[in-house]
């Protein structure tokens, strides 16, 4: 490998930093196949930073944005369709992101989720953003379902599970 100097990366920065995100980057390779749901936006200038790439908190949003539009599609469309459905809700508890690539002012991203594994109370969702046939992003949501006067964990409604299942291209594990 060519030793590279530190002004050659001040130069291209980006190229460098892209370069390292390849050979670094860690966590299961997504499989853009995998996903039945997906969701296109367009980046816009409030998302994006000095660097001019789309600032790190703003994948979790096109995440949250995603998950929105996931449970529209199957019938449930949040806080209508579980909240005032069900008597529950829905709490994060555990979110990461394996940043692949950055995107950038007017990119049009597709944010792919599905659900990868329903517990008794417990839900992960995972996460693959696109531009074009480039993946930006991987990431994973855990979301806890919660009695809304008690906010202890309760499990899913069996309704919503099934809903999930026949909407699944490749079924969760389901405990």
């Amino acid at each position: 490998m060519a030793q590279r100097t530190i002004s050659s990366i001040a130069r291209y920065p980006h190229n460098a930093c892209q370069r390292e995100l390849r050979q670094h980057s860690k966590g299961s390779p997504v499989n853009r196949d995998d996903f039945t749901f997906s969701h296109t936006l367009r980046v816009r200038w409030s998302e994006v930073d000095r660097q001019d790439v789309v600032f790190n908190v703003n994948y979790f949003l096109y995440f949250d944005i995603a998950i929105a539009e996931y449970w529209r599609a199957i019938g449930f469309a949040y806080p209508q369709g579980i909240v005032d459905k069900f008597g529950s809700d829905i709490y994060a508890v555990k979110a990461t992101a394996d940043f692949r690539g950055s995107a950038t002012y007017e990119d049009l991203l597709d944010v792919c989720c599905r659900v990868q594994r329903i517990g008794r109370s417990s839900m992960v969702f995972v996460f693959g953003i696109w531009r074009g046939t480039d993946h930006l992003t991987a990431g994973e949501l855990v979301y806890v379902n919660a009695d809304l006067k008690t906010k202890r964990s309760t499990p899913w409604p069996e309704e919503l599970k099934q809903a999930i299942l026949r909407y699944e291209r490749h079924h969760p594990d389901v405990a």
